[in-house]
């Protein structure tokens, strides 16, 4: 169900900001969008996919996992942000990091799409920022998707024949089990070969 107010009470707000609600709400070049709160598999899913990136893709080579946080238009903060699921950075993006927000492009963001949800319409968002690539990963079937941006907008990566689908910026290959859990491994790397729930 969508709702449109034309102006959100303060009293909600504060309710919401309260209650702890209001951690995954978005704003929208100034439109407040409302998130619900994932629930319980999904969150199981997305700390299993932030720990194996830590423990395999991070830690190992000095890059960062982070969850839940605003990444925002450059001079977009507070008026302009999104919240991934996850957020994977590489040392030469750093300095995007300002506590609260992050302002610019991440080296990938990763939506874990719950029905109904605006993970396909934030992909303009994260092209504008030049986000390198997007990964949009089924909830429920763990069904990965790799986007890779191509002059300005993004292109859906093929599977190989096997059903991989690669990141060739972090080199990690993905596919969905027919048990509804996602394969992941670093490419080459069948040491490294998790199934996730």
């Amino acid at each position: 169900m969508k709702a449109v107010m034309p102006a959100v009470p303060p009293s909600i707000r504060q309710w919401r900001k309260r209650i702890g609600a209001d951690r995954w709400d978005e704003m929208w070049e100034g439109v407040l969008h409302l998130a619900p709160v994932p629930n319980r598999s999904h969150q199981h899913f997305q700390w299993a996919l932030e720990t194996w990136l830590w423990d395999y893709w991070a830690r190992p080579r000095g890059n960062r996992v982070y969850h839940e946080i605003n990444v925002a238009s450059v001079g977009g903060w507070p008026d302009d942000y999104r919240v991934p699921d996850l957020v994977l950075l590489t040392p030469d993006r750093f300095d995007i990091d300002h506590n609260e927000y992050f302002e610019g492009a991440p080296a990938v963001v990763v939506e874990i799409r719950s029905p109904d949800d605006e993970s396909y319409e934030k992909l303009a968002f994260y092209a504008k920022l030049g986000v390198p690539e997007v990964w949009v990963i089924e909830r429920d079937t763990k069904t990965p998707e790799v986007y890779a941006i191509a002059g300005g907008d993004y292109k859906k990566l093929a599977e190989d024949e096997e059903g991989w689908v690669a990141s060739a910026l972090c080199g990690i290959q993905m596919r969905a089990d027919p048990t509804g859990r996602l394969e992941i491994q670093l490419a080459g790397g069948p040491a490294t070969r998790r199934l996730l729930p």
